[in-house]
């Protein structure tokens, strides 16, 4: 099944489901990432702090699929804005690959100096063709208006922490303001979120795993949302959600559990 995908502020289109490789070692990402391609993913992220885009790059290349029906996505990690260019330069050697779609400043790194040297980096990039996209992760509204401010470019994306119990809805509706395009890390709530009775319930009434209706919701919602598993099942179930669809107050429902309390680090004190 076609994946639907958004369109993004630069004019390329992502695919709306991807797969993610956080805590995936290398070897293991070799198999998990070929078990998605053959599931039907066509969006995969990864990191270089993930140590695993060597075994990404294998799977992408032994998987025989046509690298323009691939999106890729790799990130720049804390120590290296000050080169950023060498770092991607990095990552492509890795990945096996000429260019990657988007390539994403991970953390804005709290009290960092040099976010905007790696923005202008990410940006000649772009227009060199290494990358198509361009964006960033876990960046704050502040640190947001800090780089369009100095460029006038606007990032594509950003990957911040969303899920049912952290809504991060302010940010979110700062991305949307701004044409960024919001995408969810931790989608699951690690795990968490899908033991909520609400989400259950859904479930249950539309005879579907608390997963995929989590899934459902960030689609519905319109983010960009990367499930993460090794498990072949798993994989293949979280793909299997454009056959059903949440009604308004289910969506409303599953945005009332929202609270104040993240899984992840907090990207105003994170990378001091």
């Amino acid at each position: 099944m076609a994946v639907p995908t958004i369109e993004l502020n630069d004019g390329t289109h992502i695919p709306q489901l991807g797969f993610g490789t956080w805590q995936v070692a290398d070897d293991d990402a070799v198999s998990a990432v070929a078990t998605a391609l053959q599931t039907g993913y066509r969006h995969i992220d990864t990191a270089a702090a993930y140590g695993n885009e060597a075994g990404v790059g294998r799977a992408i290349r032994e998987s025989g699929i046509a690298r323009e029906d691939l999106w890729v996505t790799t990130k720049l990690w804390n120590d290296r804005h000050g080169d950023a260019r060498a770092a991607l330069e990095e990552s492509l050697e890795k990945l096996g690959l000429d260019r990657v779609d988007l390539y994403l400043i991970h953390w804005p790194v709290a009290g960092s100096t040099q976010r905007p040297d790696a923005w202008r980096a990410m940006i000649q990039a772009q227009e060199d063709g290494l990358v198509r996209s361009i964006g960033v992760s876990n960046f704050l509204a502040d640190n947001i208006r800090e780089i369009t401010d100095l460029s006038q470019v606007t990032p594509s994306v950003n990957q911040i922490e969303v899920h049912p119990t952290f809504g991060n809805e302010a940010l979110v509706r700062f991305d949307q303001d701004m044409g960024i395009a919001t995408q969810a890390w931790s989608p699951l709530g690690q795990g968490k979120d899908l033991e909520n009775p609400t989400v259950e319930q859904i479930a249950q009434r539309l005879g579907k795993t608390p997963g995929q209706v989590v899934i459902r919701w960030h689609l519905q919602e319109g983010r960009i949302v990367i499930p993460k598993s090794t498990t072949p099942a798993r994989i293949a179930e979280n793909f299997e959600v454009f056959d059903f669809e949440l009604t308004p107050d289910d969506l409303a429902a599953i945005d009332g559990l929202s609270t104040d309390e993240r899984m992840g680090p907090d990207p105003a004190a994170f990378g001091q």
